[in-house]
């Protein structure tokens, strides 16, 4: 019992004297704040005054009353990244941790999605999804430099905005490993489990301030699947955790644990940013009271990865004692999106397994940075008041500065500065001589002083401005050195002498005028060029461009044939903003000839509210789809017309070719490319089931398939197109299963990037946007509900709307669907048909990709763009596990990924299989 006292003490002494010494180390800044105050846990805020961007909101959250969260700071949505600089010590490790709470600060409910980065390194993408919740984010690193930069930027929704930001040194080796000089680690889990209530352990508990969270938490596959028998244990000895090398824990996350009295523990979460790499640990303490015949020896168990669950923990024996920390843990391990895992008793244990804390981490690849970032630091500090020095961060990465652009392909570099008018005093400066990748500099409209210098260190200098300044001297000779140059600018200035004969020689565009004392120098060539020859050239091929587009428009205006596309006119090509032209334009059938194609319209293929679909064969065998539309499709011929325009010049891959067209005897007919394998409708849940039924890759290959030509709608064409009818009997299936969107009768074109405001709201019952529905407004993000609800298909085999299969008070599978996920329930929703030939991985992207979709407000769903990534990460996954299944030992070894061990006592045995997280780090050893 001394002893325990003793402990206790010593931890005593080093709360007092690591809590004393680590308030100065930490930065608490309340964004928007005013006033430096002291927060309930001690903690010390200050106003971050620092920043001169930005705007300022008071936002009130009901049930939050903590004073840095009742403001925020944010930003115009804009291509600018908004930073805040902060003071470190380069070879110390810390925490930064960012929050964000949204609280409607803009009055429109209009969710913001934006990015953070750490200097050059993409951190994450921040998305906010409720007004009243907290996102936070916390990246663990090493310090390199005596500062870093947060920075916010390229918002898609919302403007960017921060509630606060903090940063937290550590002490010693905490966190240390191999890796840091090369990746951080975002934090994804931290854990405290036997929690006693929802709130999580931090500061002062912890004297480095970690937020450890509760595991009482209940959120959507958050510690879900929890083993019968789990019971939650606690104790008010104190715990050791001084562990040589080891992360500290706090003493009260340690003094609660779970046990699984049954003999197992098993959880189920989500691990953001994952699959990847990760750093993981596991945190054990005795706190139970064993008799002396008891044992508590247990393995952990990773689904596909046997070679852990060899290795067996025995807390007492490897923490030599009660009370006292034990912290097995991976530096290095490849982990899922969704992460299960159990602790299982060993056959001669007597005693459960206990887990008190656990803690992942995802390593990120560390962004080295614009090659001429030490030369432009340089060069802002000669105008450190100056606004325009300070936007922080890289100057090229993630986004560059407001006055540079820079060439990110390989290596980043600057490739043109443009200072005009930024009121530069004194010499050109010196750095500007020096960025090797420099193609234009305008430092117009100042004024500087003196010579021009020497600019050979820029050989890919091609435009120069440096009109309307003060320099004196004459035009260096070293500028006929410069090959690449084509534009010189240097008029009014106070230039004297003769300009060089090679500037006047090699086509240079030059103008020198007002400068009194310059004049033209000896040459034998009289070749002359005129500064704004150039841009009147291209301004009369874009009038010229502008005025056939007009005069095509008239000449179809003018058509005397009401209704019918001109037949004598010869054929016109169409081009999408991507630049690809449609090979022929749209064919004007006779009815006689579809009549002799579809045999007098005999067998039909298809149907739906805008017509009837018929199967035809042309005389060259061309198999076509012909649909004849009811007479109600359209208001009158020329909007028949305009539907028949608009189709023509729809050309992608994974959308259903459109042919032609016929207007006669009253008929209006569109001519398709015919689909052999029929609608997705039709093989997941169709009459011909189960041959037709397909297997889930397939599936995800199909929605990848579909969403491109939906994302081709909607910002390949120009204007965009918001389908408005997305369903699976609209995706059609050729005869190697690659998917095509059809059925452009509903379609509208979003002008202007504007929503679409109608009086008639049209779409199909289980796939249409409530929102818009509402609203009657009309947006790209209605297509992208709809397309949830076929993810949601394709996971479950069920329609979208069923007046049996849902359950009581339930016809609709987003609200069947959602009550399945959110509880981590995801088998109770997965087509049996799939017969489990597939990687619960990858099944549960899709279905959260799904949710967030479906979700009541357009401006909280992702981008259809967004979506497809999702679902090429899910078809990475499905390919990975499939290899796996199918035994290949190559493909295995590429899948497989390194994993190293830190584990104290424990004898761990060596595993040479794997690979490393990079090729180019070694192994790394236990500490």
């Amino acid at each position: 019992m001394e002893f325990r006292f003793f402990i206790f003490f010593l931890w005593f002494l080093f709360l007092l004297i690591n809590g004393s010494q680590a308030q100065p180390g930490f930065v608490s800044l309340d964004c928007g704040g005013k006033d430096n105050f002291t927060d309930e846990l001690g903690l010390e805020w200050t106003p971050d005054t620092q920043m001169i961007s930005g705007d300022i909101a008071n936002i009130s959250v009901l049930n939050e009353t903590r004073t840095q969260y009742m403001t925020l700071r944010y930003f115009p949505a804009d291509n600018r990244k908004y930073c805040y600089t902060l003071d470190v010590i380069p070879r110390n490790r810390y925490l930064v941790r960012a929050t964000f709470l949204y609280g409607n600060f803009d009055n429109n409910n209009f969710y913001p999605k934006f990015d953070i980065s750490l200097g050059a390194t993409r951190w994450a993408t921040i998305v906010i999804s409720d007004a009243n919740t907290m996102e936070y984010q916390e990246l663990i690193f090493l310090a390199t430099d005596p500062s870093i930069s947060v920075c916010l930027s390229n918002a898609t929704t919302g403007q960017p905005f921060i509630s606060t930001l903090e940063l937290r040194r550590f002490n010693g080796s905490i966190y240390m490993n191999e890796f840091e000089n090369d990746f951080f680690m975002s934090v994804s889990a931290r854990i405290n489990f036997g929690a006693e209530s929802d709130d999580p352990v931090r500061y002062p508990d912890d004297p480095f301030d970690r937020i450890w969270a509760s595991d009482t938490i209940k959120k959507a596959n958050y510690l879900v699947d929890v083993a019968a028998g789990t019971e939650r244990v606690s104790t008010k000895m104190p715990i050791d955790v001084n562990t040589v090398n080891g992360e500290m824990p706090p003493q009260k996350a340690m003094q609660t644990a779970v046990v699984g009295r049954n003999g197992s523990l098993t959880y189920r979460l989500n691990l953001d940013g994952f699959p990847g790499f990760g750093w993981a640990f596991v945190y054990f303490a005795e706190i139970e009271d064993l008799d002396p015949s008891d044992t508590r020896k247990f393995r952990l168990v990773l689904p596909g990865d046997p070679d852990i669950s060899k290795l067996v923990v025995n807390i007492q024996e490897n923490a030599h004692g009660k009370y006292r920390l034990y912290e097995p843990g991976y530096f290095n391990l490849s982990l899922p999106f969704v992460l299960s895992f159990r602790f299982g008793k060993t056959a001669d244990s007597t005693m459960g397994p206990l887990l008190n804390a656990m803690e992942i981490n995802r390593y990120v690849k560390r962004t080295g940075g614009s090659l001429d970032g030490p030369v432009i630091s340089s060069l802002i500090s000669r105008y450190s008041s100056a606004n325009w020095t300070n936007e922080g961060g890289d100057p090229c990465l993630p986004v560059p500065w407001s006055w540079i652009r820079c060439d990110t392909d390989i290596l980043p570099r600057i490739t043109s500065i443009k200072l005009s008018g930024k009121n530069l005093t004194g010499n050109i400066p010196p750095e500007l001589t020096k960025l090797s990748g420099l193609v234009e500099l305008w430092l117009d409209g100042s004024s500087l002083t003196g010579p021009i210098p020497d600019f050979s260190g820029c050989p890919n200098l091609q435009i120069i401005h440096l009109e309307n300044n003060q320099l004196s001297g004459e035009l260096p000779s070293s500028l006929e050195g410069l090959t690449s140059l084509k534009e010189l600018y240097v008029q009014n200035n106070r230039l004297t002498g003769s300009v060089p004969s090679g500037l006047l020689n090699n086509g240079v565009i030059l103008n020198y005028t007002e400068n009194i004392n310059l004049r033209k120098g000896d040459s034998n060539h009289s070749r002359k060029k005129i500064i704004i020859g150039s841009t009147v050239g291209a301004s009369a091929l874009l009038l010229a461009t502008i005025a056939s587009c007009i005069l095509l428009q008239k000449g179809k205006k003018s058509s005397p044939k009401q209704g019918r596309l001109e037949q004598n006119l010869p054929p016109q090509r169409f081009v999408s903003s991507f630049g690809d032209a449609a090979t022929e334009a749209a064919h004007c059938f006779t009815l006689a000839e579809l009549e002799e194609a579809t045999r007098n319209f005999e067998k039909k293929v298809g149907s739906g509210g805008f017509g009837v679909v018929y199967y035809g064969k042309l005389k060259d065998g061309k198999e076509i789809a012909v649909k004849v539309l009811t007479n109600n499709s359209f208001q009158g011929k020329r909007e028949f017309s305009n539907e028949v325009a608009l189709l023509s010049r729809i050309h992608h891959r994974n959308l259903v070719q459109f042919l032609g067209f016929c207007q006669e005897d009253g008929k209006s007919i569109l001519v398709y490319e015919f689909m052999h394998n029929g609608t997705l409708k039709e093989h997941l849940y169709g009459p011909q089931l189960p041959d037709r039924s397909i297997n889930w890759i397939r599936r995800l290959e199909i929605a990848e398939d579909a969403a491109k030509g939906i994302e081709y709608l909607h910002t390949g064409c120009v204007p965009s197109i918001i389908h408005r009818d997305v369903k699976t009997s609209n995706i059609l299936l050729d005869k190697n299963m690659r998917a095509k969107v059809s059925d452009f009768g509903l379609s509208k074109l979003a002008v202007d990037g504007a929503s679409h405001v109608s009086s008639i709201v049209r779409g199909t019952v289980g796939y249409l946007d409530p929102e818009y529905y509402i609203s009657q407004q009309l947006t790209d993000k209605s297509d992208v509900y709809s397309f949830g609800v076929i993810l949601l298909e394709l996971i479950s085999g069920q329609e979208a709307i069923s007046n049996e299969k849902f359950g009581l008070n339930c016809r609709n599978i987003v609200q069947w669907a959602k009550l399945h996920i959110e509880s981590g329930d995801i088998q109770g929703i997965i087509d049996p048909t799939l017969h489990n030939d597939y990687d619960i991985q990858s099944i549960w992207k899709i279905a959260e990709k799904a949710l967030m979709c479906v979700q009541p407000h357009g401006s909280m769903r992702p981008s259809i763009s967004e979506v497809i990534k999702e679902i090429q990460d899910a078809i990475a996954i499905e390919r990975g596990a499939e290899a796996v299944r199918e035994g290949s030992s190559d493909d295995i070894s590429r899948h497989s990924m390194h994993s190293s061990l830190h584990a104290g006592s424990m004898d761990l045995g060596a595993s040479d299989h794997y690979l490393s997280i990079d090729e180019s780090i070694t192994r790394p050893t236990a500490r």
